[in-house]
């Protein structure tokens, strides 16, 4: 059966907005009062942003500064991801919902179904791979993009969406990010490390573990716009979905400006592990 989800696409916005508007939206719909919601997004400026439970100490609070960068924490887990020149997708509903019940690899690999269709539409031999966590130094890193999840999907074998998923009582979330272009490298100038030598290993294991659309494509750009469409497509196609465009509620505005005053722009959520 067909199911009629909102679609938003929204114009590119600061990390504590984002966060908070994720959160809002997770809110409203678990309690039915919003529909199950593909929102699409960028960031602006560039933001570093920490896994549920990541310390803080990862953070090079001074570099940050020298860049222009913010920081924020997520409400999902995982490790640290710099938000610039990237789709940034979230997916959010009812936990009874078909699409989103279960457990998170059973709901993850459902979505997975449309993320590949997505980045393949785009010319990308992407495929999901399968990885036994533990397995190497950099399992215990502070990079998202660095650490192997258990279902990741890649191109010629580099993870290309990194994904995080948070269920709770009232709903399910999970956002994820698809880096278009630029230097993915750029993260570990914002993260603290105990040299510069180390700080170089981590940047050259990084190139070897993950990829962007252009470098994926031998120099082909995307733009936001052609990767948003691409993913309304694939969520209509592989999985059933027929998208009402939407904006927030005016309900849902209100408790994301609440969010961002009360937990994303503040130390005792940000620096709180």
């Amino acid at each position: 059966m067909t199911q009629t989800w909102r679609l938003i696409m929204d114009d590119a916005a600061n990390g504590p907005w984002n966060m908070a508007v994720d959160e809002a939206i997770l809110e409203h719909a678990g309690r039915g009062e919003s529909r199950p919601t593909l929102r699409l997004y960028a960031w602006t400026p560039a933001c570093l942003s920490l896994g549920y439970a990541q310390h803080f100490a990862d953070v090079d609070t001074a570099k940050l500064v020298d860049h222009g960068w913010q920081v924020v924490r997520r409400p999902t887990g995982g490790k640290a991801i710099l938000h610039t020149d990237e789709l940034t997708y979230s997916v959010t509903g009812p936990s009874e919902n078909e699409i989103l019940s279960g457990g998170v690899l059973e709901s993850y690999n459902r979505l997975a179904k449309a993320l590949l269709a997505a980045v393949s539409s785009l010319g990308l031999p992407v495929q999901v791979q399968a990885h036994v966590p533990g397995a190497g130094l950099a399992d215990n890193g502070p990079v998202c993009f660095e650490v192997p999840s258990a279902y990741e999907i890649t191109v010629h074998g580099k993870k290309l969406i990194g994904s995080a998923q948070s269920r709770r009582k009232e709903g399910v979330l999970q956002h994820g990010s698809l880096p278009l272009y630029g230097d993915l490298t750029r993260i570990t100038r914002a993260l603290v490390f105990d040299s510069e030598a180390t700080r170089a290993d981590v940047a050259e294991h990084l190139l070897g573990r993950a990829t962007t659309v252009e470098t994926a494509l031998g120099g082909t750009r995307v733009g936001w716009e052609t990767a948003a469409q691409a993913f309304v497509r694939a969520f209509r196609e592989a999985l059933g979905i027929r998208f009402e465009d939407g904006v927030l509620s005016a309900s849902e505005a209100a408790r994301a400006r609440d969010l961002v005053f009360q937990k994303y722009e503040h130390d005792d959520w940000n620096k709180r592990v």
